[in-house]
């Protein structure tokens, strides 16, 4: 449930040393890497090509950037469907980081763009870049960690408070490392807690939201992560929800187009009706309907926070 509350505290500056084993650490990424190779949905970070499957016959395509835990959660295997039977156009997806996603965008290689990290979106649409911007949906982040919770974190109401209690301890801390929209979120709780994450218990492992929760379910590590991506694989990992609840943690996304003034060979037209599925009502109601077990994993329009 989504419940934002109000106030941080804000604590001095620490570093710790190392505790877990390289060779450990090493072993596994391999192990998660090897994990991931198995699935059949191609993993968070690769591109996803293909029809999806409407029925429908596609008369040409768009490209769509977007960050892995719009892929990861399952949400776009019900939007994108709907949206090429009614207007026959396909949905490409390139799935990454909101950080590498905007520099797609930016280089003309996607034709629309569903990201979440607001401030940036807005900037670059204030650069030209990106035009037609919508507040599409939102949710939060969480902090989610073992059962047992060494760090207390259950303790704590705000974010700030709760990673100053894992770095404190040293206990360990997976980060995306990716530059996407959670991984600098996490960084800018750090940052404004004055902690140096640094150090043996902290893990930068440059992967997706998914793979990153499988590698903190595997260490019993604590980790940041969209509500989304964490509710759709809940089943199969080894952590539970430890902090929810501060605006700090709030999460929207935004959708937009490239802008065809800054590279005319994208699909703009198409890319608009793109947008406008997503903003209709009939969009919007598929966003609100879309649960695993019971719980939403999005909410439609803009959300409470700025």
């Amino acid at each position: 449930m989504l419940k934002f509350l109000q106030g941080s505290k804000k604590t001095k500056k620490i570093g710790f040393k190392s505790l877990l084993p390289i060779s450990a650490i090493l072993c596994l990424v391999l192990t998660i890497n090897l994990l991931s190779g198995c699935s059949q949905k191609p993993p968070s970070g690769q591109e996803a090509k293909g029809e999806p499957e409407t029925g429908a016959k596609a008369d040409e395509f768009i490209i769509l950037a977007t960050t892995t835990s719009t892929y990861d959660s399952g949400l776009l295997d019900v939007l994108l469907p709907a949206f090429t039977k009614k207007y026959g156009i396909e949905v490409r997806v390139v799935s990454k980081g909101t950080g590498q996603v905007l520099e797609i965008g930016k280089r003309g290689d996607a034709d629309a763009l569903l990201v979440h990290d607001r401030a940036a979106e807005l900037k670059l649409v204030e650069e030209g870049y990106f035009t037609d911007r919508q507040d599409v949906m939102y949710n939060d982040f969480i902090v989610v960690g073992p059962s047992a919770d060494p760090a207390r974190v259950k303790g704590h109401q705000k974010v700030m408070d709760a990673f100053a209690a894992i770095a404190s301890g040293g206990h360990n801390f997976v980060s995306r490392g990716d530059d996407s929209g959670t991984n600098r979120k996490e960084l800018s709780v750090w940052k404004k807690a004055g902690i140096d994450a640094s150090g043996g218990w902290y893990l930068s492992v440059g992967q997706g939201m998914g793979d990153t929760l499988r590698m903190a379910g595997e260490m019993q590590a604590y980790t940041l992560a969209d509500r989304a991506t964490y509710l759709s694989l809940k089943g199969s990992l080894n952590l539970e929800i430890v902090l929810e609840g501060d605006p700090v943690l709030f999460n929207q996304y935004g959708i937009m187009s490239v802008n065809p003034a800054k590279h005319s060979h994208v699909k703009y037209d198409s890319a608009r009706k793109f947008i406008e599925f997503m903003m209709s009502p009939e969009g919007q109601e598929m966003i609100a309907s879309f649960q695993i077990g019971g719980e939403s994993l999005f909410f439609p329009g803009k959300g409470v926070a700025d």
